[in-house]
């Protein structure tokens, strides 16, 4: 078959180049290794027309899978004659195209509607999606349009949530999540994630966390599940006990009765540290690793601190308001961020010169709410903003691989959930779930 010509939707004159096309994909995946010759002025639209003519040979129930493909580990975004001639590379042997499932959303679920803006989601634990609401309340979901949990109890906005993952997971064991507040308050709550009864169940937090003096913007937990992190307007970080209590900073415990059943004891409870250096609001907090936080501020910072410490060990500035931050990538060392601009910048701290950004990436079209990394990808991240849509990133190429624009407002908040979907929520009150995206 080495020579085969085939055309696809081109002219005639186009200059033909011998290719390869390559995958670590499994089968179904896998085209056969000979070499074609294929017009050079197909794009990647082209080139998915071309590898699914080769996969469904033989099959008749094959469904045309979009991809997308890298030449030497760059992503093709352009003809494949302007891509060989912008990266100098021969057409006179045999060119080697590698081919991926192309990451975008093959399912939009219907939206869950919230009473009030949806300002935080967190999908880290498969079995649930966390968010957090203007009207004060949390809520856990099970899946798209099915509530499990309110958690109630907050007087002001929540504006972060966050799932606390025990190092070391009981059977049987209640998960924790934490969430934080305009009220100025952090609050700890108990629920049985496996609970399948089809009632929403209202439940209260057993631990109240006080001590910002000002709105708290964000809260991380660190890997152990012990700790907690937030940042606040009152330009503070605070460490916070996530799991039983010292009773030297106990302040109070609130028991009520609820129908003549007396419940759990509510506990309220002050920072153990705090972390002085910023000059403006705290809007992003990450702990990544149990010794290290990472935080971005309006004063434009992000820094980076040792927990025992107490002290910053690293210090970028990119002259904009920063609302997001998310460490990982390659070695889980990269630093991506966004804020009052529609640029997603990313850093690797590992390089000498580190102040200036490795990445830019520039397609939102007002400011960037969320970054987030993909946990089991190096080249993966997904980011949301004001201008009402949630892009999907490759590093390997400056445009995005998606854009989702489900929602009719601004995008104040997306994560990753269960690898293979996109989570966001926005000021039009509704949760959007986009599934069978393909990053690995």
């Amino acid at each position: 078959m080495a020579g085969m010509d085939i055309d696809g939707q081109v002219e005639e004159s186009a200059r033909r180049v011998q290719v390869r096309f390559v995958t670590k994909l499994k089968p179904p995946f896998k085209a056969p290794p000979t070499s074609i010759a294929i017009p050079s002025n197909l794009t990647r639209f082209g080139l998915s027309s071309i590898v699914n003519n080769l996969l469904k040979a033989g099959k008749d129930d094959w469904n045309p899978e979009p991809f997308d493909f890298l030449i030497d580990g760059e992503l093709v975004r352009m003809s494949l004659e302007e891509f060989l001639l912008a990266k100098g590379i021969s057409a006179e042997k045999i060119l080697e195209i590698e081919y991926i499932r192309a990451v975008a959303p093959r399912k939009q679920e219907e939206p869950s509607l919230h009473d009030d803006w949806v300002s935080a989601v967190d999908g880290s634990n498969s079995k649930f999606v966390l968010t957090g609401c203007y009207d004060g309340l949390g809520r856990i979901w099970k899946a798209a349009g099915s509530c499990t949990h309110l958690l109630e109890g907050h007087s002001g906005a929540i504006t972060s949530v966050c799932v606390v993952n025990p190092r070391v997971a009981q059977n049987g064991a209640d998960q924790i999540v934490a969430t934080a507040s305009k009220d100025r308050t952090l609050r700890l709550w108990k629920f049985d994630a496996d609970d399948s009864s089809d009632q929403i169940k209202r439940i209260r937090a057993f631990k109240i966390l006080n001590g910002h003096s000002a709105s708290v913007q964000s809260v991380a937990a660190n890997n152990a599940g012990d700790m907690l992190c937030s940042g606040s307007w009152d330009c503070q970080i605070a460490l916070w006990q996530a799991n039983g209590s010292d009773t030297a900073d106990v302040v109070s415990v609130k028991k009520r009765k609820k129908d003549a059943e007396e419940e759990d004891p509510q506990v309220e409870e002050e920072a153990k540290s705090t972390l002085v250096g910023h000059t403006q609001c705290v809007s992003s907090v990450v702990w990544p690793q149990d010794e290290t936080i990472y935080s971005a501020s309006w004063d434009h910072s992000i820094k980076r601190w040792d927990v025992e410490m107490g002290k910053d060990s690293l210090n970028l500035y990119c002259g904009k308001v920063i609302n997001c931050l998310d460490i990982g990538g390659e070695g889980s060392t990269l630093i991506a961020a966004g804020g009052s601009d529609p640029i997603l910048r990313i850093w690797d701290p590992r390089r000498p010169g580190t102040s200036a950004p490795v990445y830019q990436f520039s397609s939102h079209s007002s400011w960037i709410s969320t970054c987030k990394w993909h946990e089991k990808s190096w080249f993966h991240l997904v980011s949301a903003s004001y201008d009402g849509k949630v892009m999907l990133w490759d590093l390997r190429t400056a445009w995005p691989l998606a854009v989702i624009d489900t929602h009719k407002d601004k995008v104040l908040c997306a994560d990753w959930w269960k690898s293979e979907s996109v989570i966001s929520g926005g000021a039009d009150s509704n949760l959007c779930i986009s599934s069978d995206v393909c990053v690995l």
